[in-house]
């Protein structure tokens, strides 16, 4: 047993946190979603293929490794949403500028253009009569994959143009606004809905669909509830109320931030 621990060295330590942290990471990202299952077989399935060849059964072992070699290819396939979302968290720092999780590289935030009173302004306005609008402001990503599912605008920002487009009876009001630079891309545009379950049961379409794309992409988004008129900001999953009163300092915060 003496032999054992002094042949441990500082950099299998390493490698036993480092290898607990990434699991950690990973059952953090998938809980609460299908896929956690499917994990948890992976895990079992490698643990035991590491038994059987500890213990030199081969025919079991060589069926194991093609199993769990042919597996990572299809794991690519299946985890396709969540290893997104996990290289998102490595390569993206929080408000504060701090690490979230591994972060290679850090790169400073540019400010993002936009002509905060006229959207602030539309918002109130749809706010008080209880017209639903969903508005993704982009930062660093262009948000390209999405803007090709709605239909393209490219216009000045305008509060008339955004009422307008929200109305309930024009053929543009169900979908996202994506607005980059202060010009509204596209209108109508399809989002990712989010899987997470723990979002509170009275939060509509709007707000999951306003959590989905903000998970994996470096955007914020605006929510007009057309339930109770409420103004939300959701940014890297988090919902928070806006106060028509604030809106402006808060949102040119987060822009900058």
């Amino acid at each position: 047993m003496i032999d054992l621990f002094i042949q441990i060295r500082i950099v299998d330590i390493i490698d036993i946190v480092l290898v607990a942290a990434l699991f950690y990471t990973l059952f953090r990202l998938l809980k609460g979603t299908g896929a956690i299952s499917i994990f948890i077989g992976i895990v079992a399935i490698f643990l035991v293929w590491q038994l059987v060849n500890a213990l030199q059964m081969e025919l079991l072992s060589t069926i194991l490794g093609a199993f769990v070699n042919v597996g990572f290819i299809a794991l690519i396939v299946i985890f396709q949403p969540e290893i997104r979302r996990f290289l998102f968290t490595i390569g993206t720092q929080t408000k504060n500028g701090n690490i979230r999780t591994f972060k290679f590289f850090r790169r400073k935030q540019q400010g993002v253009s936009v002509d905060l009173d006229t959207l602030c302004q539309a918002c109130v306005a749809m706010s008080n009569i209880k017209q639903g609008a969903l508005i993704v402001l982009t930062r660093q990503n262009a948000l390209a994959d999405i803007v090709l599912t709605g239909v393209s605008i490219d216009a000045q920002l305008s509060k008339p143009l955004i009422e307008n487009i929200f109305f309930k009876n024009s053929p543009l009001h169900d979908g996202a606004m994506v607005i980059t630079n202060n010009r509204i891309v596209a209108a109508r545009c399809i989002l990712p809905v989010t899987n997470n379950s723990e979002i509170p049961g009275h939060y509509g379409l709007r707000h999951r669909a306003a959590v989905g794309v903000s998970e994996n992409n470096d955007c914020i988004v605006l929510v007009v509830s057309e339930e109770t008129g409420a103004i939300s900001l959701v940014k890297a999953g988090s919902i928070t109320t806006l106060n028509a009163d604030t809106m402006k300092e808060v949102l040119g915060k987060e822009l900058v931030g």
